[in-house]
């Protein structure tokens, strides 16, 4: 398949990893069956290796609405995009539609995915965040112009996802790893083990992802490499995580945080590549 180099993510993420792919493909093998990508967020590492074949998941069911809509209605969501306005009170009025869950479902997921897209390039610091009843609460960006319409973008995305055999699931990440086989290869990036007691992200969907569930995501990886199937996993250079995984091929790269409420805490941190295999 020859890659379409329009092909890339739709959505500022937390945690995402458009700054680092470059280092994270050096480490992806040459070659797979089926690329597994459980916590799939922004999506940067399936747009830069546009395999062929992929099973792709995440827990954010308006995230999963995103793509799907994009595979499947992409001028639909083109033409709706172009509705919205850079305006405060229209930010406000649109982020709070979540607040009348009976008005909420009435929206079509087109509808729906316009206003994720249109939320995420307009909130401050393209941050998604919602609150414990999973509404967004990220407030208004105040930018000059946003890009909210990005089309060609999202016509090359949604090329891609026609023409390749993508799955899309929303569902927990030990589930969608019980189809992986030998041959496959599977690309992990949880929510990260934070570096810190204020480093800590809760925002991304109303459940949490603690350091039990760390030790769960560990097991999987146990039970991958018992199958024979190669594993990458990101995660924060912590010494929790670092023990966790000794057992594994670790490789210690730096990245740029991009997603911080604190404009000079975003600079370069410790990530580790944690893997399976050796070529």
């Amino acid at each position: 398949m020859v890659k379409n180099n329009l092909v890339a993510p739709v959505l500022k993420w937390a945690g995402g990893k458009r700054q680092i792919v470059y280092w994270i493909l050096k480490y992806v093998p040459q070659t797979f069956t089926t690329y597994y990508e459980p916590f799939l967020g922004g999506g940067a590492v399936l747009f830069a290796l546009q395999p062929e074949k992929a099973v792709v998941n995440d827990i954010n069911s308006e995230l999963i609405n995103v793509y799907e809509v994009i595979r499947d209605n992409v001028e639909e969501l083109i033409i709706d995009l172009r509705k919205h306005r850079n305006e405060e009170a229209y930010f406000y009025a649109t982020r709070n539609l979540d607040r009348d869950k009976e008005r909420y479902n009435r929206l079509t997921p087109i509808q729906r995915a316009s206003r994720m897209i249109y939320l995420n390039k307009t909130c401050y610091n393209g941050l998604f965040r919602v609150n414990r009843a999973g509404e967004f609460n990220a407030p208004f960006g105040k930018y000059k112009h946003p890009n909210i319409v990005n089309e060609y973008t999202l016509r090359a995305v949604s090329e891609y996802f026609n023409r390749a055999q993508i799955t899309f699931t929303c569902r927990d990440f030990e589930e969608v790893l019980k189809g992986a086989q030998e041959g496959d290869f599977v690309y992990l990036d949880p929510p990260y083990d934070p570096v810190s007691a204020t480093a800590i992200f809760t925002g991304y969907s109303r459940g949490g992802f603690g350091r039990e569930e760390q030790l769960r995501l560990k097991k999987t990886c146990e039970q991958l490499n018992d199958r024979g199937i190669k594993f990458l996993l990101s995660n924060s250079a912590t010494a929790f995580i670092k023990e966790l995984y000794r057992d594994y091929r670790i490789e210690i790269i730096q990245a740029k945080r991009a997603i911080n409420s604190v404009a000079d805490k975003r600079g370069a941190i410790n990530e580790v590549l944690v893997m399976n295999f050796k070529d």
